[in-house]
């Protein structure tokens, strides 16, 4: 059996995307604590400092967690198409919608304090997810 390379061409995309938002975190992050003065030992359990830190510095690092989250079970659905015959380019087009539609969330919660147009995104995401999810559930049990 071949695999779909096309499809997993979304997925290496996605984790690139996450390594530029850890980039990013880190880039925002060790500066603010420097400034808050903050010590890192001090800082070893999440949220023990996080009011200490800009908005905009813990959103860079809130994004990042969210790339940890729901994108797993988009990894796991491009695997399980890939390697059980997944074709087609309905599927690859949703792939790369989910992929931009996760980058322009990244974008929104850190650039931009508007929680209705993030929720907004997230839900265009999740819902782009479910159509993949459901169309590979009809490919193998219909």
């Amino acid at each position: 059996m071949s695999v779909n390379v096309e499809l997993l061409k979304p997925v290496l995309a996605l984790v690139c995307w996450t390594l530029v938002m850890w980039l990013w975190m880190y880039a925002t992050r060790i500066p603010a604590m420097q400034k808050a003065k903050i010590d890192p030992d001090s800082a070893r359990h999440p949220g023990t400092y996080g009011d200490k830190l800009p908005a905009n510095v813990r959103s860079v690092a809130d994004n990042y967690n969210h790339l940890h989250e729901q994108p797993t079970i988009f990894y796991a659905l491009m695997f399980f198409a890939a390697l059980t015959g997944g074709q087609g380019h309905f599927m690859v087009l949703a792939a790369w919608i989910y992929v931009g539609l996760r980058v322009l969330h990244s974008l929104v919660q850190v650039l931009q304090p508007k929680v209705i147009l993030r929720f907004t995104v997230f839900a265009l995401a999740s819902i782009t997810l479910i159509v993949m999810a459901v169309r590979e559930v009809l490919r193998i049990f219909v």
